[in-house]
């Protein structure tokens, strides 16, 4: 992957976005060579928060062939960034398990299955995406929406002319990734 990922580099066959598309090569890299089943690992944040480091050892490479530190600096990319999505993983799962008590608590035994698989599709939802995911009315919808809400699992927002209800402990997750790579260092 490490190899790969500087070939591509070096090339340089696009005008625009080669960091990107090179960046993606390498999680695409890893589920080739089933070391992983999704392409879920985030390796560009470590390498945007070392960037650095990251272009002094792609152009050591290419000045001076250095490519066991060029190799080890990606494997250090892929270790912190496993380690960081493993304790997100496993603190989204938590969460889920809060979410599920609340609906209990806060909409009763009744509520569909499938609402919480769509609170959890993203970090937001739409009246809209309950309707469709859970097969209920509107008014319905809103009914769980806003009794989330009110309990404080959810913050509304207003965009445009309709509310999304935000999980903002799920969007606290996903942005800790930041922090615990730069903590990783």
């Amino acid at each position: 992957m490490a190899v790969a990922h500087y070939q591509f580099e070096a090339i340089h066959p696009f005008d625009d976005g080669n960091g990107r598309t090179g960046r993606v090569i390498n999680g695409l890299m890893l589920v080739a060579k089933e070391l992983l089943r999704e392409p879920i690992l985030y390796v560009s944040q470590y390498i945007i928060q070392h960037k650095n480091e990251y272009y002094r050892l792609l152009n050591a490479v290419t000045k001076s062939g250095a490519w066991e530190k060029w190799i080890i600096y990606m494997l250090h990319a892929v270790e912190a960034t496993a380690r960081s999505t493993r304790l997100k993983i496993k603190a989204i799962q938590q969460l889920q398990e809060q979410f599920a008590e609340q609906l209990l608590a806060d909409i009763g035994p009744h509520y569909p299955v499938a609402l919480s698989d769509v609170l959890f599709e993203q970090p937001y939802c739409r009246v809209r995406d309950v309707v469709d995911g859970c097969g209920v009315s509107r008014p319905t919808a809103v009914k769980y929406l806003s009794a989330l809400a009110d309990s404080g699992m959810l913050a509304v927002q207003r965009a445009g002319r309709e509310n999304l209800y935000i999980k903002t402990r799920f969007m606290h997750i996903l942005r800790s990734l930041d922090a615990d790579l730069s903590a990783d260092s």
